[in-house]
């Protein structure tokens, strides 16, 4: 996180010099339109707990490169390391009052500051849910905003995929950070002749990762998640699919050992079996847990990869060009890896589609969110 906000710091910090106008030749020869952008103003900041820092910095970056002023809330169950982060502008030698940041629930304390008049823009990074109350109190004072909400992200691999890569990233994707990130794979299509080798493949690099205490043992993989809530939703979705006939192939409980008593532990769960009107192939889990079905057309993957209201990030393994073009141009969302599973990248835009959100982090565009346009006609003496 340290590192990636560094790196975030510096590309917002050049892009801020590529900002440019536009002048527009006009119908007679004495007029002419200059179009020029502006900061928005005091930008409200609102960030989630599952990257405390890296996150923030995407919007305090491109904010103060536009500009403008910010006022981050950071959330409630990680508070201490952004507010070091936002420290560190003032310690850069930033005027007071440059960035700054107040910490509180959301419901009330996030609540306030998107509704203060000061306030011009508002972006958030959250749940959907979350995300629909903030566009609620904007309208209030029409306010620009930017949302990165949820996803119920698929990966789609192709018979004619490299296997031993689509299997490595889909681990890592699916179990990152325990499953607790926005783009996380929630679920997985495999073209059906290779789907029983695949599902093989991918149980067992699973069972590879090595659960723990990352400040007592450095070598571990994953840790414990954020809280009993999320735990006990990501145990929801499982028994639900159970319930309707889905078969788990690994994980599905909290690791034994006196090592694991302290902390929302749970082993990284692996579902076949599974249908769309399971929980963990419909609703975004938010923890380490995958749902794999096979299928038998593109047409097929594409249609289920759509079924959902979200649209945040897709993964797409095959080595046809004419395939990966294809799935790509059919994918409802805004942002897609093609035989990789990274799909964040400082110098391109972030974006999601439907009850994923809209508007831009990273990217040229991403500064832009944080501008206003203003149009001059001018007319010259003759």
């Amino acid at each position: 996180e340290v590192k990636g906000s560094a790196e975030v710091l510096r590309y917002f910090a050049e892009a801020g010099k590529r900002v440019f106008g536009e002048i527009i030749p006009l119908d007679k020869a004495n007029l002419q339109s200059i179009v020029i952008r502006q900061p928005i103003g005091v930008v409200a900041a609102i960030t989630p707990w599952n990257y405390p820092v890296q996150l923030l910095a995407w919007k305090v970056a491109a904010a103060l490169a536009a500009g403008c002023t910010v006022v981050a809330k950071p959330p409630s169950e990680t508070p201490l390391s952004p507010l070091k982060f936002l420290a560190c502008f003032l310690d850069a030698g930033l005027p007071e009052g440059t960035v700054n940041g107040i910490t509180g629930a959301g419901s009330v304390v996030g609540k306030s500051l998107i509704l203060h008049p000061l306030v011009r823009k508002v972006s958030f990074t959250g749940s959907t849910e979350a995300g629909k109350k903030v566009m609620e109190y904007c309208a209030f004072g029409v306010k620009r905003v930017s949302l990165e909400l949820g996803g119920q992200s698929p990966l789609i691999v192709c018979a004619d995929a490299d296997l031993e890569k689509a299997v490595k990233g889909g681990v890592r994707r699916s179990f990152r950070n325990m499953g607790q990130v926005c783009n996380s794979v929630n679920r997985i299509y495999v073209e059906k002749p290779v789907y029983e080798t695949f599902v093989e493949k991918f149980v067992a690099e699973t069972r590879k990762l090595r659960i723990g205490n990352g400040l007592t043992d450095p070598d571990v993989d994953l840790g414990p998640m954020v809280s009993l809530e999320a735990l006990e939703k990501v145990k929801e979705h499982i028994e639900d699919a159970i319930r309707k006939g889905a078969r788990v192939l690994c994980g599905g409980k909290k690791p034994e050992g006196e090592q694991y008593a302290k902390g929302y532990f749970f082993e990284p769960t692996v579902v076949v079996d599974v249908t769309h009107d399971m929980l963990i192939m419909t609703e975004e889990t938010f923890g380490p847990a995958v749902g794999i079905m096979p299928f038998e057309s593109l047409e097929e993957a594409i249609a289920w990869s759509n079924a959902t209201r979200y649209g945040l990030a897709a993964y797409v393994y095959t080595s046809s060009l004419n395939r990966a073009r294809r799935i790509c141009l059919g994918l409802e969302c805004g942002n897609i890896g093609l035989n990789n599973v990274d799909v964040a990248t400082i110098y391109a835009p972030y974006t999601g589609w439907k009850e994923s959100g809209f508007g831009t982090d990273l990217g040229p565009e991403g500064i832009l969110s944080y501008l206003e346009m203003k149009h001059i006609k001018v007319e010259f003496a003759d």
